[in-house]
């Protein structure tokens, strides 16, 4: 509880007055960085636990960075975005969520759980703009938290980032809402959404509604932002045949370019129980979404175990475009942005 409270007041100094909201009678706010829309009275802090409402004004993260680091942008993972090019990617402290196999919890539970521990470093977006310059990145992303509850931070870098001619992207749960969404979108150019399941039950244990993702992912693919998608294959959770094929079947629905990334589950954080997902079910995973109809499946986390599902194929011709293993190119053999044997265009944001 002491360690809670001396990181509250620490976060409290790295703050500005949000975009994101609205005042309501009596000095409450209403906000609208994610999808819970938290009504905030005086005094008190959003379920994120870092937008607090003080005397009527909604204060919000901004100044620091609680994760740092320099990834592949296959990590994030975007396959049809800059292949091999590096993203320079930051994280704040909270979440929207509370998900008990949070693979990045030491900074999205840091209020929340005595055991997170990471830090707030304060750093300038002309800071981490040189930062990123410096080393060699060509993508900026928001990550390792939810970067919707921080999205007014997220801006502010990334309208320099975009001035030197960054990319910049999201790394998000996609618990979104209109407001949050027209806010980004000048400014956002690539974003991964973790749709978790299809079932509100499942979304339920992490604090969230199914159906505000399902609008994130159609509205960001009505606003052109490139869109890839991941679900993290838990057995026992999400793994049947029948909720696999209906997640395939609505991203089929929105479009069958969006890439739809199976990723393996491994014990993580509180949850320990189910065992590590085995390859066969991402394999079967992979086949569901193409028997949907999705041009481009696949299967993560197994670098070199799940074949030609790490690789990019053109949707005519079966040619294989961008072969990987794991988060490293192989070989690329695509010419601007088509298939080099046939032309189709292939979808994603190329050089």
């Amino acid at each position: 509880m002491a360690e809670e409270v001396a990181l509250k007041s620490l976060l409290a100094e790295y703050t500005k007055e949000g975009e994101i909201y609205e005042k309501m009678p009596s000095n409450w706010v209403r906000c609208y960085s994610c999808g819970h829309r938290c009504k905030i009275a005086p005094g008190k802090d959003g379920i994120c636990r870092v937008r607090f409402n003080r005397d009527g004004v909604l204060y919000v993260p901004a100044g620091y960075v609680g994760a740092l680091q320099l990834d592949p942008v296959e990590k994030k993972p975007f396959f049809h975005a800059y292949p091999g090019a590096l993203a320079m990617s930051f994280g704040m402290l909270g979440c929207d969520y509370h998900c008990a196999y949070c693979q990045n919890w030491v900074t999205s539970q840091a209020i929340r759980d005595p055991n997170a521990v990471a830090d707030a470093e304060r750093i300038s977006p002309e800071e981490f703009v040189d930062l990123a310059l410096r080393r060699k990145a060509k993508i900026v992303t928001s990550t390792y938290n939810e970067p919707l509850i921080t999205s007014e931070w997220a801006v502010e870098i990334f309208k320099l980032a975009k001035r030197v001619g960054l990319v910049t992207s999201y790394v998000s749960n996609g618990n979104g809402t209109p407001q949050v969404l027209e806010y980004i979108r000048p400014w956002v150019d690539l974003y991964k959404v973790d749709l978790k399941g299809f079932r509100q039950k499942e979304y339920q244990q992490f604090g969230g509604l199914l159906q505000n993702v399902l609008e994130t992912i159609r509205t960001l693919h009505e606003k052109n932002i490139w869109l890839e998608i991941v679900t993290l294959i838990v057995p026992g959770l999400n793994d049947s045949d029948e909720e696999l094929k209906e997640i395939a079947q609505f991203l089929v629905s929105v479009s069958p370019d969006i890439p739809w990334h199976v990723t393996a589950f491994h014990k993580d954080y509180k949850m320990t129980d189910p065992d590590d997902t085995p390859v066969e079910t991402l394999i079967r995973a992979a086949k569901t979404g193409y028997d949907a109809g999705l041009h481009f499946v696949y299967a993560g986390n197994r670098p070199g175990e799940t074949g030609e599902f790490e690789n990019t194929f053109c949707p005519s011709c079966r040619t294989t475009l961008i072969e990987r293993s794991g988060f490293r190119i192989l070989s690329q053999r695509m010419k601007h942005g088509r298939c080099y044997k046939c032309g189709t265009v292939i979808p994603g944001r190329w050089e």
